[in-house]
């Protein structure tokens, strides 16, 4: 008499029969289905491994072989059907292949179609955006303005979608772009460093002179930016890890004003101070906005004008333009955009990149900006066009995120990370490295600026600051007192350094 598993069907190489329902097991099967369920398979009920018991069969006995396999003209037809079962699942199977096939094919017709239909759509939108700004161009008007709504805080996200994706700017703000261009660069192969700038040597004599204490709240503590003011001496902005931006002005040693609205750390501060308008102060922040507050002459206080919200994520870089009118932004939602400070509206946002966007500049002569990624390139692009001129990548590293740059004043040269702890100097001319600086294996740069002169630039890193000369590339000044740095900024003429070390802003120059 054969058994046969109640699990498998198959005769078990290892009987064993339950006490409850009498059912024959393969001992595998049955200890793993108690082990996950506890209960007999057949009846249901309560099952251990005690409840079973072992068939002793004997050794010399065999399975009887079934009647089909006893004959050679049996076997025959037995594996004359097993061939025609064979065949004909093949036949079907091939069928469904060719009705799969048939589907895919109509399904890659239809998808083809969409697309086409799609590409038609935008392009019949993108021209008719073209013709609005045009039109607006010759009404001499510059889209949304804040005129309607009485100069109260606008939220510019209201005007967002009017960005969105642009050929590139209006006509009337690539004029004025245009007219700064051929301004400044008919003045830089004879531009030189500013009479009186400071030297190397006199870089080597610098000391610290003055440090202010207790910027921002204790808890989360730390300024995140710096930014120093060229029309009020003295007079700075930071914004740190409690949300807040603060005006100070050091001569009298009091804060002007305390800024208040965003809901995450403050990524950048910049001052727009532009003769015959009101100071503007700006910010970028985590929050995934930008916000404007401008001076009032008549109170002497500085007051909301506007909130950036059309970026879905941080807030990552923040420059002035050199006309003075315009505000470009860079996110981590892998755009940039660019906003009029007289309009507060935005007038371009590209679309989304390959990569999140990190830091941000703009050329001294305001056709480029340059951004930089997670992924150790920095683009640089048109900001008239929105087209890439230029893309840069540090070569046999391994990937890093470019947190800062900075253009030379004469425009010839970039600089920026080429590792978390080297530095490189970009040729634009011919888009390559003219040196990389090696910091130490330990440092971590934070900030890269360029002085007004060009003839140095600054890194502040977790090891403090440092002076480099450009051109020779030789360390001319540390900074060490306070610990990490996390901004720098020059002082007029290069006589002083500024920078921000924890809820400290330091000032080094010239002995007196």
């Amino acid at each position: 008499m054969s058994f046969y598993c109640a699990i498998s069907g198959e005769p078990p190489q290892d009987p064993v029969l339950s006490r409850h329902s009498g059912q024959v097991f393969e001992r595998r099967l049955i200890l793993k289905y108690i082990a996950e369920n506890g209960t007999d398979p057949t009846s249901g009920e309560k099952l251990e491994e005690s409840d079973l018991v072992s068939i002793k069969n004997s050794a010399k006995s065999a399975p009887p072989r079934p009647a089909s396999a006893t004959s050679i003209p049996a076997l025959l037809h037995l594996f004359q059907n097993e061939w025609d079962s064979m065949m004909l699942e093949s036949f079907a199977l091939k069928q469904n292949n060719h009705s799969l096939r048939q589907q895919l094919s109509h399904a890659l017709y239809k998808e083809d179609a969409a697309t086409r239909v799609i590409a038609r759509l935008i392009k019949e939108r993108d021209a008719a955006r073209e013709a609005l700004t045009n039109m607006q161009t010759l009404m001499g008007g510059a889209g949304p303005s804040s005129a309607a709504n009485g100069g109260a805080d606008v939220d510019m996200a209201d005007q967002g979608e009017s960005a969105e994706a642009p050929a590139g700017l209006p006509a009337e703000f690539v004029a004025q772009i245009d007219t700064k261009n051929q301004e400044l660069n008919a003045t830089r192969k004879k531009r030189k460093a500013p009479a009186g700038s400071t030297t190397a040597a006199k870089v080597k004599t610098f000391t610290a002179k003055h440090t202010i204490p207790s910027l921002h709240a204790a808890s989360p503590a730390g300024i995140t930016a710096l930014a120093l003011s060229t029309a009020q001496p003295g007079v700075f902005a930071t914004g740190g890890n409690d949300k807040v931006v603060q005006l100070y002005d050091r001569a009298a040693d009091k804060v002007l004003a305390t800024l208040k609205g965003h809901t995450k750390k403050v990524h950048h501060v910049a001052l727009r101070e532009k003769e015959g308008a009101s100071t503007l102060v700006l910010s970028a922040s985590a929050d995934k906005t930008a916000r404007v507050w401008a001076h009032d002459e008549a109170s002497g206080d500085y007051a909301p004008r506007h909130t950036v919200k059309i970026h879905k994520g941080e807030v990552t870089g923040l420059f002035v333009h050199p006309v003075d009118t315009l505000m470009g932004l860079a996110s981590a939602d892998r755009t940039y955009s660019i906003h009029d400070l007289n309009a507060m509206a935005p007038i371009f946002q590209s679309a989304p990149g390959d990569d999140a966007y990190s830091t941000l500049g703009v050329h001294p002569d305001g056709s480029l900006i340059a951004v930089g990624t997670p992924s150790s390139t920095i683009q640089i692009y048109d900001i008239r066009s929105g087209a890439l001129a230029a893309s840069l990548t540090p070569e046999n590293t391994t990937p890093f995120t470019v947190n800062t740059l900075s253009f030379s004043e004469n425009g010839y040269h970039l600089l920026a990370p080429d590792s978390l702890s080297t530095v490189a100097i970009w040729d634009l001319r011919k888009q390559t490295r003219l040196t990389t600086i090696d910091l130490g294996s330990d440092f971590k740069v934070n900030k890269v600026l360029y002085d007004y002169s060009a003839n140095f630039f600054g890194v502040a890193g977790n090891e403090g600051g440092r002076i480099f000369a450009h051109k020779s590339w030789d360390e001319v000044y540390r900074m060490e007192e306070g610990g990490e740095m996390s901004s720098i900024v020059f002082g007029p003429l290069g006589k002083e350094v500024w920078g921000s070390t924890g809820r400290e802003v330091r000032v080094w120059g010239l002995p007196e």
